[in-house]
């Protein structure tokens, strides 16, 4: 059987938005090769039933991510597992925002709050690569999957990880501060997969979604050297409830829109 009649049979099945590609994915994988030699060259499949499994999964519903165990994030290939959120490109705009803010001085101390696979905190440690990182998160379970990929990357000696509740015993100051928390309000209609085999610890927030920033805003003014930054990524309707929870921990506060023009991230700094 060659490679792409595989595919073309998985994807009838898989179905949903992009079933073309998944397929190619799942299938490349299983074979342990690349989606271009999958393309390019299609292969003969001597076992196509070794792709069976994955392909069920998927049919099930599981996000690919998770059946790889592969997301790039920032040109970065990160691991994941079902212990973190699969990171997404939208959540690059905090690392676009940070590279402008940035621009002729370089932070020398990052801090990533709730960093589940790691994303953020090393594709700012690889943008400077004479920074030095501390990344915390709640659940050990994530904190290891974060440590697998600093290793992988060559960037576990510049990157400290803690177990810890948001910035709970984390002494500042750091130049710059990144967090991408939950912010999804409890019982809010998600995607297909999404709350099923994500983590709802990275998901949702309280009622109405803004718990984690309730945690996190009150803490900076702390955390941040003079002249840091932080950027956190919000909900697309979340900026005025952020900012006035920012106001009020006094912090001067701006919106930060992805490349498609939706509220994504605030930007706070000290007043």
């Amino acid at each position: 059987m060659k490679a792409l009649d595989l595919v073309r049979d998985a994807a009838a099945r898989i179905g949903g938005d992009t079933p073309r590609l998944d397929a190619e994915v799942i299938v490349a994988h299983a074979f342990g090769v690349t989606r271009d030699v999958l393309l390019l060259d299609n292969p003969l499949i001597d076992r196509p039933e070794a792709a069976a499994e994955l392909i069920s999964r998927r049919v099930a519903g599981e996000p690919v991510a998770y059946i790889t165990g592969r997301q790039e994030f920032w040109s970065l290939d990160l691991c994941v597992t079902p212990d973190v959120l699969i990171p997404r490109a939208d959540t690059e705009t905090l690392i676009a925002e940070a590279l402008r803010l940035f621009q002729a001085q370089a932070p020398q101390r990052i801090l990533d709050l709730g960093t589940g696979s790691g994303a953020l905190i090393l594709a700012a440690l690889s943008e400077w690569r004479q920074a030095d990182g501390i990344a915390t998160d709640v659940s050990p379970a994530a904190l290891a999957v974060a440590g697998q990929n600093a290793e992988r990357l060559g960037l576990a000696d510049r990157c400290g990880l803690v177990v810890a509740d948001w910035a709970d015993g984390i002494a500042g100051p750091f130049d710059l501060v990144l967090s991408n928390p939950p912010y999804i309000a409890t019982g809010e209609p998600l995607g297909p997969g999404v709350a099923e085999f994500e983590p709802h610890g990275a998901l949702f927030a309280g009622d109405d979604g803004l718990q984690a920033y309730r945690r996190i805003l009150p803490a900076l003014p702390r955390l941040l050297a003079a002249g840091g930054q932080a950027v956190v990524e919000i909900g697309w309707q979340q900026a005025a409830a952020v900012q006035a929870l920012a106001e009020a921990s006094g912090l001067a506060s701006r919106v930060v829109h992805d490349l498609a023009g939706r509220e994504r991230a605030i930007g706070l700094h000290r007043m």
